[in-house]
């Protein structure tokens, strides 16, 4: 897997044995000689992971990835902090800025392989979400309004077979988050997909944790929960092969506290990223296929669906009918009443709709006060049917609008039914020709298409 990588080191040698190393396993590489280059670097550049040095000129590491974190443009891009030395100081202060890794020098080839790699993995999903949505925004379908779900506690399960372990783990984690052990969540029916996040310790015998690792990583449903993984100090492949295998992160024992709660809020902190641009996508989708006012489907909407009903039936499937509808004397209520007033019809006729049609049905709004209800596998006769009894489920209760008052509205509507060789037009033409004649004969009334004729 191939990324581009931006290192930041104010000594060129250093640059350079890092280059080297990447290029060997073709990523692409980008440098920067000091802090201030490498913010600037990863703006212009937008790399896929930053190995950033801590003690530089100018701008030192751990303040640079501050600056990256804190800016909307590159807080999505992953940092890996190299240090000189192995500092628990500098682990807590770099991952309290928000890095999502470190490395020590001398940097090891397969420690610095297995955690790019990790981390483009990583960053591959929030692009390509991040893609969708930038599409849903110049839409205009995309509420970029927060979740919320930033500082609650997560809910965070530990596997390990040492139970003094993971409860020393578990009290580690409390108040801050809801930890429980795979025991306790066993008795309770907690699966991996009700979590926030996985903590596996690799020395367990019965339950492997690299077994674990990749059986979660091939479920769809916790396919991308962070999983972190503890490992024996003499036990560098094994923690290095849970990380191709699909693991977030790694916590080397004796377990440190505060380095553990650091790396568990980095990752909660990562998946509820992923997560807000997930929501916001499938708002987005809701809405590109929603009309905002009455919560129904939009004519886009309806005219997709209704060409799968119409090619299905014309195969040989079962009759598709449709109600053409429309609100009786409708420019009345805005013109009397104003438009809040008008909206408010329009709402409750939506919901008294979609509350009265079969599972199977279709309620959309066709635009203004049209409405129109596709009704599967039905005959005309049935249709016709459907059709009177929401007429009268509108006309017997009366609308209240925005002041209290209630207002007595109607509706008229036309039936069509699939004939051979029709298209979605022809087929709502003819339902759009009986609702004329309901109109003209009177209103608050459903007619049927004149059959035989187009």
């Amino acid at each position: 897997m191939s990324a581009r990588v931006l290192v930041v080191d104010d000594i060129e040698q250093n640059r350079k044995l890092l280059s080297d190393k990447l290029k060997n396993e073709y990523f692409h590489v980008i440098t920067a000689v000091d802090g201030e280059d490498g913010v600037e670097k990863a703006l212009a550049e937008e790399p896929d992971v930053i190995l950033m040095d801590i003690m530089m000129p100018k701008l030192n590491g751990i303040d640079a990835c501050r600056k990256l974190k804190n800016d909307p443009r590159t807080e999505h891009i992953p940092i890996v902090l190299v240090t000189a030395l192995n500092e628990r100081e500098d682990r807590l202060r770099g991952l309290g800025a928000g890095a999502d890794d470190f490395l020590t020098k001398p940097v090891s080839d397969l420690h610095l392989l297995s955690r790019v790699r990790a981390l483009t993995k990583y960053k591959m999903v929030a692009d390509e979400l991040r893609k969708r949505e930038a599409s849903g925004k110049r839409m205009g379908a995309v509420d970029i309004v927060n979740s919320g779900r930033a500082s609650e506690p997560a809910r965070i399960l530990v596997v390990d077979e040492n139970e003094r372990q993971a409860r020393r783990i578990c009290r580690y984690l409390e108040g801050l988050h809801r930890p429980i052990s795979h025991v306790e969540a066993g008795q309770l029916g907690i699966s991996g997909s009700m979590v926030d996040l996985m903590i596996v310790s690799l020395s367990n015998e019965k339950l492997d944790g690299l077994r674990l690792c990749a059986y979660f990583r091939s479920l769809e449903s916790t396919r991308d929960l962070p999983i972190l993984v503890v490992a024996e100090p003499d036990d560098e492949k094994k923690a290095v092969r849970a990380l191709d295998l699909g693991a977030s992160d790694i916590v080397i024992k004796p377990i440190d506290s505060e380095e553990l709660c650091a790396r568990v809020k980095t990752q909660v902190r990562k998946k509820r990223y992923l997560d807000a641009l997930r929501a916001r996508l499938d708002q987005s989708m809701e809405l590109a296929v929603t009309d905002q006012l009455t919560g129904l489907h939009n004519r886009r909407y309806m005219r997709v669906q209704l060409e799968s009903f119409l090619n299905r039936s014309l195969m040989g499937g079962g009759p598709v009918s449709i109600l053409l509808c429309d609100i009786d004397h409708f420019k009345r209520v805005n013109d009397i009443h104003g438009h809040a007033a008008g909206d408010d019809v329009l709402r409750e006729f939506g919901r008294r709709l979609s509350e009265n049609i079969r599972p199977a049905d279709l309620a959309c709004r066709y635009g203004g006060e049209e409405f129109v209800v596709i009704m599967p596998d039905t005959s005309q006769a049935l249709a016709q049917a459907a059709g009177e009894r929401l007429r009268q489920i509108i006309s017997d209760e009366g609308f209240r609008i925005n002041r209290g008052d209630e207002l007595r509205v109607t509706m008229s509507g036309g039936v069509s039914t699939v004939a051979p060789e029709d298209t979605i037009d022809v087929l709502l033409k003819r339902a759009d020709d009986a609702l004329y004649r309901a109109k003209s004969s009177g209103r608050n009334r459903v007619e049927m298409e004149l059959l035989g004729v187009a």
